[in-house]
Order: structure tokens, then C-alpha cells, then sequence
């Protein structure tokens, strides 16, 4: 898969990740020095997360009716970058809010545009591939960036970090000119925000239904996992703590860029179901050498794990939507409907387990969240059907 398009795609996905890596924690880092009190920076941090829960459906059905994909990505960017500005010109309240509504509603246009330009691109039968490079370029993008960003912060100012956000949303909007039409675009049809229709047929699908669930449950049990080791490894390593979680950071990321394109690769080759049940197993082995390994190192072991699961997720969320969606016009829409899935799983893991953690302890928390990994790999298994179809021929 070679050609200037796929180039600067692949520039679109490493940009695109370099400028959301400043929207992690160096928020809540820059706010601090600015004499922000925790209760108004979680504040802020909340509006941002409720304000993309309640974009993904929208910014879906937005991409679906534009019909120049490059476009719309082009203003989520423009979105991303304003944002930044806010934020490192006017650290206060109302800028701030903004920004951090306006960053949460431009990551939700963003995501859905540049599947539909790999689609566009690639095509069906290239796409697993294509996202398997589109997350390698992202992986590589975020932990580069989050070198570089806490180099910034460290040795220039908190404020520097959003600047240089802004500054590599410029090359990402050249990238996303210079990535071109696509010779599969035309196949992708444009539709209304209001289709009936196409939206009954979407919503009656009953793989959509399971496989949002399988997403639920893979956030239920994943998105805790990290903070809750995150704060046991605090308590046992003291000042080691911060060389162990940087480890924590890297090591997935460095497994998903090494593994992203054989995951897209196979997903073409075996189909589809093979690669979730392999990402989705992922879960509850990580979950349990958390729980029952002691000490802190076996910690990077346990977020090497969730690299695997983290390459296939990545790559399959987006193919299973383009399967599922396939001759219709509602591909982003679909994207909406998993990302909010995703949203709302992630939001209960990391209210389940702190409970859990403080009443039971962290090796029932994290049993817990094994547990919630166990009942999503036997979703994938026992009810999700395979979805890949006899490769299309240009």
C-alpha cells in the first residue's frame, strides 16, 4: 500500500496524535500553575468529556453528510488549534470552558473524518491495512509528542506545550490537502442529517447492538486499569514511581506501533472474529497479573498486555463500523454510536473500581475489572457474528 495519499495520511495520523497529546494531562498540569483549585480544573476536565459523550452522535452524522471528508477533518483540526490558543492565551475561566468544549465536540469530527478518508483511500478491501498504519503513525505521534511536550513543559513553561499544540496542527492540515480525493470515494454515498430509512436499517442491525456492547464492556474493564495501578504503584515505589509510569506509557505504545498493521493485515486475511477474541482476551489476563502479581514492575508487564488489546481495538473499531455499514451512508454515524459506547464504559470503570479499590481493596478492583474483560471476550465469542465479506475487486 504505497502512493502519495497513503503518505500523508499516514502525516494526518502522526500530527493529528502529536496535537491531541497536549489535551492529556498537561491540562490539568497547566491549570495548576495557574493557581486553579482541583474542584474547577475537574470541572473543566468533566465539561470537556460530557461535551464529546454527547458529540459522538452528532459529529457522526455530520462527517456521513459532508461530502468533501478532507473538509470537515481540515475544520476539526482548525477546531483543535483554536482550542490550544484558548487555552495558552487566556487561562481563565470562560476561555478555558470554551476550549475545552470546543477541543471534546473537534476530537469527535476528527476521528470519524480520517476512517472516512481511509476508506475513501483504501477502499473495503484495503482498509484493514490502512488503519492498521493510520494507528501505527498515531502511536508513534503520541509517544514522541509526549516526550517532547514534557521536555517543554519542563524546561520552557506549561504554557509553551499548547503553543507548540497549535503549532503541529499546521502540518496536519498541509498533510490532509496533500492526501487528495481517493479512488474509492465515489463508492462512499453522501447522505442527509435525517434519513429515516438508513437510520431504522442501522439501528435494527443486531451485530451493531452486540458489538457496541463488546466495546462497553472492553472500556468497563479497560480504561480504569491503568489510573487504578497508577496510584498502587505510587504507594509501593515512592520516588520511582514517575520512571515506572512513563514505562507504563511507552511500552503500549511502542507494542501497538510494532503490532497495528499485522492486526489489520490478519483481520483481511482470518476475518474478523479471531482478531477481537485475541484483543478482547487480552483484557482479563491483564486484569489478573495486575491483581494477583505484587511489586511494581510486573506493572509494565501488565500494560505491555494492553498493547495487544490496544492494536486491535484500534484497528477493529473503525473496520467492524465500515463492515457493518457497507452499501449504506451512515459510516460515521456508526463511529458516533461505538465511540458513545465507548464513552459510557470507560466512565463506569473508573467510578466501579474506585469504589471497589476503597472498600475491597486493589486486587478486588482489579478482579473486578478482569472480570468485566471475561464478559466482553465471551460476547465476542459466543454472539458476535463474523463480519467480513468477500473482498470487493477494483
Amino acid at each position: 500500500m504505497s502512493g502519495r495519499g497513503h503518505r500523508a495520511l499516514d502525516m494526518v495520523n502522526f500530527f493529528v496524535a502529536d496535537a491531541q497529546t497536549g489535551f492529556g494531562p498537561f491540562v490539568a498540569v497547566y491549570l495548576t500553575s495557574h493557581k486553579w483549585t482541583q474542584v474547577e480544573i475537574g470541572f473543566a476536565l468533566t465539561l470537556g468529556t460530557v461535551t464529546a459523550l454527547i458529540s459522538q452522535l452528532p459529529a457522526g452524522a455530520l462527517v456521513d453528510a459532508v461530502r468533501n471528508k478532507r473538509f470537515v477533518a481540515c475544520g476539526g483540526v482548525l477546531g483543535i488549534m483554536v482550542a490550544a490558543l484558548l487555552l495558552a492565551i487566556w487561562p481563565v475561566p470562560l476561555p478555558v470552558l470554551g476550549a475545552q468544549m470546543l477541543h471534546g465536540f473537534a476530537s469527535c469530527v476528527v476521528t470519524p473524518a480520517i476512517a472516512a478518508i481511509s476508506l475513501h483511500l483504501a477502499g473495503h478491501a484495503g482498509l484493514g491495512e490502512r488503519l492498521g498504519r493510520n494507528a501505527r503513525f498515531a502511536s508513534i505521534g503520541n509517544g514522541l509528542a509526549a516526550a517532547v511536550m514534557g521536555a517543554t513543559g519542563s524546561y520552557l513553561s506549561s504554557r509553551a506545550v499548547f503553543v507548540l499544540t497549535a503549532v503541529l496542527c499546521v502540518p496536519a492540515l498541509w498533510a490532509l490537502l496533500a492526501v487528495g480525493r481517493g479512488a474509492h470515494s465515489r463508492r462512499q454515498t453522501t447522505t442527509r442529517i435525517w434519513d429515516p430509512k438508513g437510520l431504522k436499517r442501522l439501528f435494527s442491525d443486531r451485530r451493531l447492538l452486540i458489538f457496541a456492547i463488546c466495546v462497553a464492556l472492553f472500556h468497563l474493564s479497560n480504561a480504569a486499569m491503568l489510573p487504578l495501578a497508577g496510584a498502587a504503584v505510587t504507594m509501593r515505589a515512592g520516588s520511582f514511581a514517575n520512571v515506572i509510569i512513563a514505562a507504563c506509557i511507552v511500552v503500549p505504545q511502542a507494542i501497538v506501533a510494532l503490532m497495528s498493521p499485522w492486526v489489520g493485515r490478519s483481520a483481511e486475511r482470518f476475518g474478523r472474529r479471531r482478531l477481537l477474541l485475541l484483543g478482547w482476551a487480552a483484557l482479563p489476563l491483564r486484569g489478573l497479573l495486575l491483581a494477583v502479581l505484587p511489586g511494581s514492575w510486573p506493572l509494565v508487564l501488565g500494560q505491555a498486555v494492553s498493547g495487544l488489546s490496544a492494536a486491535v481495538f484500534g484497528v477493529m473499531l473503525p473496520l467492524l463500523a465500515a463492515d457493518l455499514t457497507r452499501g449504506t451512508s451512515h459510516f460515521n454515524l456508526c463511529m458516533g454510536v461505538l465511540g458513545l459506547a465507548m464513552y459510557l464504559g470507560a466512565a463506569v470503570s473508573t467510578t466501579m473500581s474506585g469504589e471497589i479499590a476503597d472498600l475491597a481493596g486493589m486486587p478486588a478492583a482489579f478482579t473486578a475489572l478482569a472480570i468485566s474483560g471475561l464478559l466482553g471476550t465471551l460476547l465476542v465469542w459466543l454472539a458476535m457474528p463474523e463480519t467480513k465479506t468477500v473482498p470487493e475487486h477494483a
